[in-house]
């Protein structure tokens, strides 16, 4: 765990391209930790929010209609 609760998690990053995100975040005023999780959360998002969509759309497309026979 880290001291925020969260469990810390490894990644695989090559050094250069690490330290270049290190730049990066440090230029925009963030931390390489919490850009990942932004963009984490984001992709989690907008996933779950596709798969609402296509459980409603399944839901509809499975209502019987005016005329169906019961």
């Amino acid at each position: 765990m880290t001291s925020k609760g969260t469990p810390g998690r490894m990644v695989r990053i090559d050094d250069e391209t690490w330290a270049a995100y290190g730049e990066l975040c440090a230029e925009e005023g963030t931390s390489r930790a919490d850009d990942l999780r932004r963009h984490a959360y984001a992709r989690v998002n907008a996933w779950r929010k596709k798969q609402a969509i296509q459980r409603r759309l399944k839901h509809l497309s499975d209502e019987p209609t005016d005329g169906d026979i019961l």
